[in-house]
């Protein structure tokens, strides 16, 4: 028997968050060294949903708020082996690379700003990620202007010259 829920992720407006999967209690140290590393002015909280053993969410991070947040969606979730990272002032882009390539992580679901739905499935042995929820979905076909607009952001955001 399967039952899915749909989680709704907390974060604050100009954050945002990776959610993924992990395989070992070392990986909230090495998330924090791996997204530190990345920039100094990054402020972020991360949370690890252990799967066995004491099964308690370990958490670290050099923002209260985010941390705090991190642990709020992860016992959310209540799956085992995921995490959650939150990030202000820093995107994901200049970290994701980075956590991908930590040992311990498994996958990356999403990397968003965007409201957030996780899809988890309940089973006797307990919760697992599904899937995501990110954002809403296409409205139509980027058109001439809307191309100037995106090459203006990024070129506003120091992704292009």
């Amino acid at each position: 028997m399967v039952e899915l829920k749909v989680i709704s992720m907390k974060k604050p407006d100009d954050a945002n968050i990776i959610i993924g999967q992990a395989h070992f209690i070392k990986t909230v140290e090495d998330m924090y060294e791996t997204i530190a590393q990345s920039s100094p002015a990054i402020k972020f909280g991360v949370a690890f949903s252990e799967a066995s053993g004491a099964c308690l969410v370990r958490s670290d991070g050099n923002d209260d708020e985010l941390k705090a947040l991190a642990e709020q969606n992860c016992l959310e979730l209540a799956c085992g082996h995921c995490f959650v990272v939150v990030v202000r002032q820093g995107y994901p882009i200049n970290i994701l690379n980075g956590v991908k390539m930590i040992a311990e992580v498994c996958t990356v679901y999403c990397a968003t700003a965007n409201p957030l739905e996780v899809i988890v499935a309940q089973t006797a042995l307990g919760r697992g990620i599904m899937g995501v929820i990110d954002g809403a979905g296409p409205k139509g076909l980027e058109k001439e202007e809307d191309v100037r607009w995106r090459k203006g952001l990024l070129r506003k955001l120091g992704y292009k010259r």
